[in-house]
């Protein structure tokens, strides 16, 4: 049976890791880039493993338990689902992929059967316009005459922060795309393209995009929209049939703060949240649907305000919602009500944005936390049992070899269970980018330098930490974070077990940069790898021998590690 689709929704492409690592490696092994990638995976026959992709590369060779793959289209969108409520909404028809490399082959089916006018690429994660032109020669293959439209951050950071003749070549002659949208919200401008091309209407008066025509690329005026939450739920039941055990929920737009390295709020607008109502309401819903385990809360600060923060978790302990839950924290505003409240709210977990462990550096970044907050904040957390993730920057304006020994100070003494230690990324659109001459900043991305630090000797001491840190675990960015921790317990792994795999994997890099020239992961560490997964249940075959066969065999070979 055709389906009329006014607009089919593409979510997340996690393009192939082995051709990503393949393109950064040319840069060479003195770029940022490499080096900032080099941490997050290890190579086994001759084929470059994230942590997500050595756990189902294990798991997919165990004769014992089996467990299900982790993978990124496991997590309903939250942008999938926002999208989507608000086209309908509006009168118009949709339809989705959550993940596009997951669902390639449902993906071609819609596009062959369905009557589809347009096709919408989300672009929240994107910073290369790869993934894009991925999908678009994937949608082209299988339909031609849709119109396709590109909007998200990818597009509005693009035109803030190119020339206009590097715009031109990357809007009308790289991304084969027949709209862009420039906004910091863009549903609305969406539902004026569809209304425009379902109607036979012009399109040159509709604000905040970028269209073709006769070869050549058009930009409208620019209108900021003001879209706002409580009045644009979401309509979880939509998705019922495709949502599992984890969801994206998004209670807020925007960030109520201004961190000097980040871009976030200059690209979302002011801070807005949705009302108490309006969060019990979706939540309820998906409670409703049963098969939720884990929400993943992703405001950029769930806890502010704090009084809204405290009334949600009362309404969720009233509720008694069978989910667990986990979010981002700025963990110098919490008290012992507030984590007690977490806790009987079935929280299990906090992201933690700390970023340094200098107050010198904290300042320079405009955090609004001290040392002192942070370590009562974390000290709070594990006193109720909640697990702590903290992140941090190295190399920020200012950062000389004695703040990144604070930082790493700080990670050893904190109590915390997780950290990432990462390369400061340069982005023009950020606040600090206000302040070149003051700090001498020059270059950007992964390649830069300042008055006191360049991407190099930053590096060197991200290597330092990654090797000389023992307490709290380290954790790859690329494929893997604090939110796929969760995904493995609920697979049925113990926390134990999920700490003693990224410890492995931890041990796996540390072995990759003491012997650079060693091509492989160890025998030793797939050894390792192997043990964790050869639990047996009592009713569990116990013969492993065969796939242990397939994975250590390659050493028996000579293989050549």
């Amino acid at each position: 049976m055709n389906n009329d689709i006014d607009c089919l929704l593409i979510g997340h492409n996690e393009i192939n890791f082995e051709e990503y690592e393949d393109i950064v490696t040319r840069m060479g092994p003195t770029s940022g880039a490499y080096r900032d990638l080099n941490l997050n995976y290890l190579r086994y026959d001759e084929k470059p493993y994230t942590a997500a992709g050595m756990f189902n590369l294990i798991n997919n060779s165990n004769a014992g338990r089996h467990f299900k793959p982790i993978n990124f289209g496991e997590t309903f969108s939250a942008a999938i689902a926002y999208l989507g409520s608000f086209l309908k909404k509006n009168g118009f028809t949709f339809d989705y992929v959550n993940c596009f490399q997951i669902e390639k082959s449902q993906l071609a089916q819609k596009l062959q059967r369905d009557n589809i006018r347009t096709v919408a690429i989300l672009t929240t994660l994107y910073v290369v316009a790869l993934p894009i032109i991925e999908i678009i020669d994937f949608v082209k293959k299988y339909n031609q005459t849709a119109k396709i439209i590109v909007g998200g951050p990818f597009v509005s950071t693009k035109v803030r922060t190119q020339d206009d003749s590097s715009l031109e070549y990357l809007f009308k002659d790289t991304i084969p795309a027949d709209f862009f949208v420039n906004s910091s919200q863009g549903e609305a401008a969406l539902v004026k393209i569809l209304h425009a091309l379902k109607n036979n209407l012009p399109v040159a008066q509709i604000e905040n995009i970028y269209y073709k025509t006769n070869n050549k690329l058009i930009a409208t005026p620019t209108l900021k929209e003001d879209n706002k939450l409580s009045e644009n739920p979401v309509d979880w039941d939509l998705f019922s049939r495709n949502i599992s055990e984890y969801v994206n929920v998004r209670t807020a737009i925007s960030c109520p703060f201004s961190c000097a390295f980040c871009g976030f709020p200059q690209h979302a607008g002011k801070h807005q949240t949705l009302d108490l109502q309006g969060v019990e309401r979706e939540l309820n819903l998906l409670d409703q649907i049963g098969t939720v385990k884990s929400i993943n809360f992703i405001d950029d600060t769930f806890n502010i305000p704090l009084n809204r923060f405290k009334d949600i978790l009362k309404m969720m302990i009233k509720n008694q919602y069978s989910f667990k839950w986990h979010s981002y924290l700025r963990c110098q505003y919490i008290d012992r009500e507030t984590v007690a409240l977490m806790k009987e709210s079935k929280c299990e977990g906090v992201f933690l944005g700390i970023e340094s462990g200098n107050e010198q550096i904290l300042k320079n970044m405009n955090k609004k936390g001290d040392i002192k907050k942070y370590r009562e904040g974390i000290n709070l957390l594990k006193k109720h049992g909640l697990v702590t993730f903290g992140s941090f920057i190295i190399g920020f304006p200012g950062e000389t070899e004695n703040t990144a020994e604070d930082t790493k100070k700080f990670i050893e003494e904190s109590g915390l269970d997780f950290y990432r230690a990462q390369l400061w990324y340069g982005e023009p659109i950020t606040p600090i980018w206000k302040e070149l001459d003051k700090y001498k900043i020059t270059g950007e991305s992964f390649e830069w330098s300042h008055a006191t630090m360049n991407v190099g000797t930053a590096s060197d001491l991200i290597d330092q930490m990654v090797l000389s840190i023992e307490g709290p675990i380290w954790i790859p960015q690329y494929n893997f974070d604090f939110d796929s921790i969760w995904h493995l317990v609920y697979k049925g792994i113990s926390l134990k077990d999920v700490k003693k795999f990224l410890r492995i994997f931890h041990q796996g890099i540390k072995e990759k940069l003491m012997k650079p020239h060693q091509k492989e992961i160890s025998y030793d560490i797939m050894r390792q790898f192997i043990d964790i997964f050869q639990c047996q249940g009592p009713d569990e075959p116990d013969d492993t021998s065969n796939e242990e066969t397939k994975l250590l065999g390659k050493y028996d070979a000579g293989f050549d590690f």
